[in-house]
């Protein structure tokens, strides 16, 4: 039987968590060269699913392990490997996780990292356990020069992998867009998974104001930035690549424990109850939303009874200060309808358009409110992309009005804006006032 590490959440776990893995494979993201592979392969690292140990599985190369793991090196270096991002873009932080390489981990490791405008030809195929990198991948992989990419973490004295020390999380500041890392290990050993979290970053002059984009997924900087409950699941699940593989791969809270102990319903059939569970995800572009889908995929005994959306616009100094406060702050953001209380069914794609859709323009961040609880597995919210003009000016709109600032002087306000073209400038003097 196979043996899994139990991660206890803590308080003490690192902000960039709820981010992104860009680098998973059900991302698309893989690994294009290792130096070995002795043991076990290093497309393990990307796996989604966590760690396995089984004591008893061995292979003709040595123990089996869910991970990836080079031989005791015998010659000069050390290992190392390149990975493909799945999404490109901007990365917070990592975590090396050792999980069951106890004696047998990586004692270092540093990261580094690039953004290449082609990618690279050649990869990985197959199973390479017992494998090692030949003379022609190292000619082909020396073309990338990745010794001189950019460092994101020096070497790091790593932990081993029981299940109270596994986890290394690193955390990273550099606002630059990555298609590639290379994961060094010093000298040799094993390591279990790499995450990368970050937030997606797409290049939006290539699309059209008049395309339909799926606004919140992944692909396009889509991100979860607060939620209620996760028991089960992450929110940012949902906004995944395709539809989910099983329950695992979507948003799951645990059951409320203040559901009446006998249940009613509305006129409309939706259960009455007096709480919800709520996930919050900023658009990777402001639009305009007129599509959405919410997808129970796989939730059949456990979908939620109800659901429906809101939305705002936010700038990022306002997202940071409801994010610092957990979303409880005594200045909430002023959520309007995106889609008004819907019944949902088990296992089914619900799809929302036309008048079902509340047109309440421009918007940055949803809020996806499900009742009582239970799980959802894909969230798509296709819209058109507005100018960041656009949503700053809304945000000015606001401002000055919040600020009781006349109708008379709103419209000088205006013509300045018009005659400058300098939303952001604009923007700096409201908050000044």
């Amino acid at each position: 039987m196979a043996n899994l590490q139990v991660q206890k959440k803590t308080s003490s776990q690192p902000p960039f968590l709820q981010f992104n893995n860009l680098a998973c494979e059900t991302a698309g993201g893989k690994v294009i060269f290792a130096t070995d592979e002795w043991f076990a392969p290093a497309r393990n690292l990307l796996k989604r699913d966590p760690p396995e140990f089984i004591a008893s599985a061995f292979t003709e190369y040595g123990k089996l392990m869910d991970g990836w793991e080079t031989r005791r090196k015998r010659i000069p270096g050390h290992d190392w490997c390149i990975i493909q991002l799945g999404v490109p873009g901007i990365i917070h932080g990592f975590d090396v996780d050792t999980s069951f390489f106890t004696g047998n981990y990586a004692p270092y490791a540093s990261i580094q990292a690039v953004c290449l405008d082609q990618m690279p030809s050649f990869t990985l195929e197959g199973d390479r356990t017992g494998m090692a990198a030949s003379p022609s991948q190292f000619e082909a992989v020396a073309q990338l020069n990745s010794d001189s990419w950019e460092e994101l973490v020096p070497m790091t004295k790593l932990k081993p992998g029981y299940s109270e020390s596994c986890h290394n999380y690193l955390n990273v500041t550099y606002p630059h867009r990555v298609t590639h890392i290379r994961l060094n290990m010093y000298p040799d050993g094993g390591i279990a998974r790499l995450k990368v979290y970050g937030i997606g970053k797409k290049d939006w002059s290539t699309v059209s104001s008049q395309d339909l984009v799926d606004l919140v997924a992944l692909v396009n900087g889509g991100v979860c930035v607060g939620y209620s409950d996760a028991h089960y699941g992450h929110p940012r699940n949902m906004i995944g690549l395709g539809r989910a593989d099983n329950m695992g791969d979507g948003w799951e809270t645990a059951r409320r424990l203040d559901r009446p102990k006998v249940l009613k319903v509305d006129e409309k059939g939706i259960l009455q109850v007096p709480g919800f569970e709520w996930a919050i995800l900023r658009l990777g572009h402001p639009g305009i939303i007129s599509k959405i889908e919410v997808d129970t995929n796989h939730f059949k005994g456990n979908f939620p009874d109800s659901c429906r959306i809101e939305a705002c616009s936010l700038t990022p100094d306002e997202e940071n200060n409801l994010i610092r406060y957990q979303w409880r702050s005594d200045k909430p953001p002023k959520w309007r309808i995106l889609l008004p209380p819907q019944k949902l069914k088990a296992h089914h794609r619900h799809l929302f358009s036309g008048e079902s859709v509340v047109q309440c323009g421009p918007v940055t961040h949803v809020r996806l409110i499900i009742a009582p609880d239970g799980g959802v597995s894909r969230l798509r919210l296709w819209g058109r992309r507005v100018s960041n003009n656009m949503t700053r000016l809304q945000q000015i709109s606001k401002l000055l009005r919040q600020r009781s600032i006349t109708g008379q002087i709103v419209s000088a306000w205006w013509r300045k804006i018009r005659q400058e073209s300098c939303a952001i400038r604009t923007l700096r003097l409201c908050k000044a006032l």
